[in-house]
């Protein structure tokens, strides 16, 4: 497979791969820029949309929102984690002994105190770039320190597939989450339990329904639903635990380390199910930037830990009271008469985990198309005020879609949860790998230090993942399918991109040569303002060349705008826009998003008033190019993912819609390139 290519994205320009930090523009926009950074300059640099940070929500509502967003999924977890472990050394028939029992207990807890306490709470959260968490970061973080090119592509590899299996987790977590809250009714009303699946596809198909809506309007309620959870689950969990009060003996690690020692093999299979309990522990990272590191520890610390704890705990110590519960040992803790308040709470909690894995693809697939790794798609602003708040219509109806086929396929919580496992150990060893270059690069931690934390960690995660690979049979071949197919368009689109801009730039006339032509050239000039998009400031674009062949005219105002993608969340506050006039009347404007932010080049024009640059809004005519690739004489790619490319280019969005520009104000010429 061939590595990941400069994109230059016919209108606008990225970096050569994420992380590279290296501009497209020419060597003086380069000084120009370093320049403005070094004297702290802004005269010549404009600003739009309060680029430079979030303003994160503190105090009690920061807790609250956080518990509403970040811990829903591993909140859900109890629903079916430790029933899915115990049942691989016991049944109900013949049930696990109180020792194995506990020893599970203690997996899980130690697994949710290594993985989640220590690796990202205390550990990877320290790792932000520039407040932003996640692995595309982490991976932007990585590759920003590493000299070589070689590791930088490397590294950016190694964060595509941690991403890829993360969309994996998105399709399996609503599928999975809402059919084990549904399964309540076998206990509630077991008569009913045939319309199980018919039940969890209508609340399936009306959660990602509803995504058109946004979070915004239902996420006021997801706060004190989750505070009412985890209290449940506490107070559920003290419940169980009165029946067998030694469980209590298993928060020490001697009794992971018998269950380890005395069934082999056997609890390395069973390691595969104790990793559900920290699924969602990624969340905690990426959503960073929303919230900040504070709020997120606080709450995890200070209450989300404890009761998942003591829920586990209690389950636990109802298996050993009474074996017969392992059908679903969590709705068995609560008393009859509250099994269907029970139901309807879970299933509430479980919309909610899966909201923030939908919310949560809908960011990383932005930032993958700002860093030049999928084509451009249509992304819908649901709230005025909060540019986070998107939706991505063709990504939603593929997860929504991909999970009702799940649902369908798979037909129980416990047979799903064999696909869940390995999308989630997968991105821990993704973002592991990332964390030791990160932490020995930026915070110079010395090679022995991070060999001892982080390959400690590494050896944990590659065991859990080991432990899934056992799963690809019964399901585990599913994220990983998702995970392959999910790289191949991205390196496609990657490729495919890098071939394009090189034959652009082949079949370019230098900048500079056009503006020495100029003066002495009879091109008429007409009243108005021109925008050409290019990708590459150094060059003058086709749709100019097309304009003076066809129309014989040049505006008598004209600016070449390039929009540059960075290596960071954001772009920082007054580094926003570079002007330089490069004639009379005519500028080249650099315009600069961070992967995090979703471009608005109208607006961000508009800010060249501030600066001196005359800029009509209801006057500007903006010119594009539209590429017709075809496929040359001599190939440079298979013809499998020609036709693949291709796919992606027709289903591509605009120019006009991705960076919001008036379409009535749009001149469109067609290009033929051959690749």
């Amino acid at each position: 497979m061939e590595p990941p290519m400069p994109e230059h994205d016919g209108d606008h320009a990225s970096p050569p791969y994420p992380g590279a930090g290296v501009p497209v523009d020419s060597g003086e926009v380069l000084q120009t820029i370093e320049q403005a950074h070094k004297e702290g300059n802004t005269s010549e640099l404009g600003d739009t949309e309060g680029a430079g940070g979030h303003k994160k929500p503190g105090g009690f509502g920061a807790l609250l929102a956080v518990l509403g967003v970040v811990y829903g999924d591993i909140g859900t977890s109890p629903l079916y984690a430790l029933q899915s472990s115990v049942g691989i050394v016991g049944s109900a028939k013949h049930p696990a002994a109180a020792w194995e029992v506990m020893g599970l207990a203690s997996l899980t807890f130690w697994a949710l105190m290594l993985i989640v306490t220590f690796k990202y709470v205390i550990l990877i959260m320290r790792a932000d770039h520039d407040g932003e968490g996640g692995i595309i970061a982490l991976m932007s973080l990585a590759q920003r320190v590493c000299k070589s090119q070689k590791f930088r592509w490397l590294f950016g590899l190694v964060g595509i597939a941690g991403t890829c299996l993360f969309f994996g987790d998105s399709i399996i977590t609503p599928a999975v989450s809402v059919l084990s809250a549904v399964e309540g009714i076998e206990i509630a009303v077991p008569s009913a339990s045939h319309v199980i699946i018919p039940i969890a596809m209508v609340v399936l198909v009306a959660l990602f329904a509803a995504q058109a809506l946004g979070t915004g309007k239902i996420g006021k309620a997801f706060g004190p639903i989750m505070v009412l959870w985890f209290t449940v689950l506490a107070i559920l969990g003290v419940r169980g635990i009165l029946l067998y009060p030694h469980i209590l003996l298993a928060l020490s690690p001697t009794f992971a380390l018998e269950f380890i020692v005395l069934h082999g093999y056997l609890s390395f299979i069973a390691l595969g199910s104790v990793v559900l309990s920290v699924t969602g522990a990624e969340a905690l990272y990426a959503d960073m930037g929303h919230f900040g590191r504070a709020p997120i520890r606080k709450a995890w610390l200070f209450f989300v830990l404890p009761s998942l704890t003591l829920n586990y705990f209690g389950q636990a110590a109802l298996l050993i009271h009474d074996p017969a519960t392992l059908a679903n040992p969590f709705y068995h803790l609560g008393p009859h008469w509250a099994q269907i308040p029970l139901l309807i709470l879970a299933t509430f909690a479980t919309v909610i985990a899966s909201q923030a894995g939908i919310s949560g693809s809908f960011s990383l697939c932005r930032q993958l198309i700002q860093l030049g790794y999928l084509p451009r798609t249509r992304i819908v602003h649901t709230n005025a005020s909060e540019e986070a708040q998107i939706y991505l219509p063709s990504l939603n109806w593929i997860l929504g879609f991909g999970a009702l086929v799940l649902v369908l396929s798979f037909r129980s919580s416990a047979a799903l949860a064999a696909a869940y496992g390995i999308a989630v150990t997968g991105t821990f060893l993704c973002t592991c790998v990332l964390a030791m270059v990160v932490f020995r690069r930026t915070f110079k931690w010395s090679a022995a230090a991070v060999g001892a934390v982080f390959g400690l960690f590494f050896v944990v995660d590659a065991v859990f993942f080991s432990a899934n690979v056992l799963k690809i049979p019964d399901g585990g071949w599913v994220p990983l399918a998702i995970g392959i197919i999910s790289t191949i368009v991205m390196t496609t689109w990657k490729r495919g991109r890098g071939l394009i801009a090189a034959k652009q730039q082949a079949d370019s006339m230098p900048m500079a040569s056009f503006l020495a032509r100029l003066p002495q050239s009879r091109t008429i000039r007409v009243p108005g303002l021109a925008v050409f998009l290019t990708a590459n400031p150094d060059v003058v674009p086709n749709s100019l060349l097309h304009n003076l062949k066809h129309n014989k005219v040049l505006h008598e105002h004209v600016m070449f705008v390039t929009v540059q993608n960075l290596d960071q969340p954001e772009a920082e506050r007054g580094h926003r826009t570079i002007v330089q006039e490069l004639a009379p009347n005519i500028n080249r404007v650099i315009v600069r998003y961070g992967f995090m932010e979703m471009p608005n080049l109208p607006r961000a024009l508009m800010e060249l008033k501030a600066l001196g640059v005359a800029f009509d809004a209801i006057q500007a005519s903006y010119f594009t190019s539209h590429e017709l690739v075809v496929r040359s004489r001599v190939p440079k790619m298979q013809l499998w993912r020609m036709w693949l490319f291709l796919l992606l280019l027709r289903n591509a969005a605009s120019t006009t819609e991705f960076f919001r520009i008036p379409p009535d104000r749009v001149v469109e010429f067609g290009v033929r390139i051959a690749i």
